[in-house]
């Protein structure tokens, strides 16, 4: 999910010799030189960026999305709004914060969102990283025209530790997704696989009177309970709605630990004016306040993005989120 940093809120991030990391890696000049013309065929200057989005929110060309699935290795989904999203569980990692295993659906979900069509589609996402898999990836995506808007932590204490890391690209779908294939074929993301049968195990906390404490109901994901809350005013960026979809909404997610107890992290969306209230509300329920930070660059109104952990019985977890959730501008 979702989200990220005072910029950045733990871990201290070195300064990027793009010529220092290329060294580490052994690229064909041929090929660097073939996908940077691609994708700079495609890619608007910055001068432009305003006009290009503008097109995006009110394009009415159709996309070849089976082509764009087989370009980034794995199918994605239609959501409401014209967004085409793709989702990058880290599966392959065994993440604990204190006694907790994180499931990748609590905080490991990486995600690629494409709204648009032609050369006016905007790509947007969130993708989950090792510490080691950062500076590959980002030398990746900058020598293929995808732009990063933000790198931080979610969570605190965690073993291993996760970065976040947020890109934005503009340009040709195909060339976008193929570009975000390469650099994620640098970690040790696991190829895609079927979601497993639903199961009729109960989950282990009662969700229906959890969304009677939260005030707002959910669905169940990967063994977790999901949470997603838009705003009530639109978002907006250089000149294009932004739908929750495409990473505005407050997300809110339990895992259950057992004994009617739970896990719960993701973050809140949040205007200025919001931030210490909520703060205060968090930390009155004990709630502890993990990373505050910005996803994007460019979007209005300003927003900023408040990650949370805690640990507790899972009923008075969701009546100390709702405190929190009545300081904000949620959709009824």
């Amino acid at each position: 999910m979702q989200k990220h940093c005072s910029r950045f809120t733990r871990a201290p991030l070195l300064p990027l010799s793009i010529a220092a990391v290329a060294t580490a890696f052994v690229l064909s000049a041929c090929d660097r030189d073939h996908d940077q013309d691609e994708m700079q065929s495609t890619a608007s200057p910055p001068a432009a960026t305003t006009a290009v989005a503008a097109r995006a929110a009110t394009d009415t060309g159709s996309t070849d999305w089976k082509a764009v699935d087989q370009a980034i290795g794995r199918t994605g989904r239609a959501l409401p709004g014209g967004v085409y999203k793709y989702s990058f569980p880290r599966s392959d990692l065994r993440v604990r914060v204190d006694d907790v295993t994180l499931k990748p659906a609590l905080a490991l979900g990486g995600w690629v969102a494409f709204k648009g069509s032609g050369a006016n589609t905007i790509a947007m996402g969130d993708l989950v990283l090792t510490e080691r898999e950062v500076s590959p990836v980002i030398t990746q995506l900058q020598a293929t025209g995808i732009e990063q808007t933000a790198l931080h932590n979610h969570l605190q204490g965690e073993s291993p530790r996760v970065m976040y890391l947020h890109i934005r690209g503009v340009g040709d779908p195909i060339k976008l997704a193929r570009a975000i294939h390469d650099a994620l074929a640098l970690t040790k993301l696991p190829p895609p696989s079927p979601p497993p049968p639903a199961s009729s195990m109960p989950l282990g906390i009662d969700t229906a009177q959890l969304a009677r404490a939260l005030g707002h109901g959910g669905s169940v994901s990967g063994g977790v309970y999901q949470v997603s809350l838009p705003r009530a005013e639109s978002i907006r960026m250089d000149g294009m709605d932004v739908p929750p979809s495409m990473g505005v909404a407050t997300a809110i997610n339990f895992q259950p630990t057992g004994g009617g107890r739970a896990a719960t992290t993701g973050d809140f969306v949040l205007i200025a004016s919001e931030v210490n209230p909520v703060i205060r509300a968090l930390r009155a329920s004990g709630i502890a306040v993990t990373a505050l930070h910005m996803h994007m660059l460019t979007e209005e109104p300003r927003l900023f993005f408040m990650h949370f952990w805690a640990s507790d019985d899972a009923v008075k977890l969701a009546t100390g989120l709702r405190a929190a959730l009545a300081e904000m501008n949620v959709k009824p």
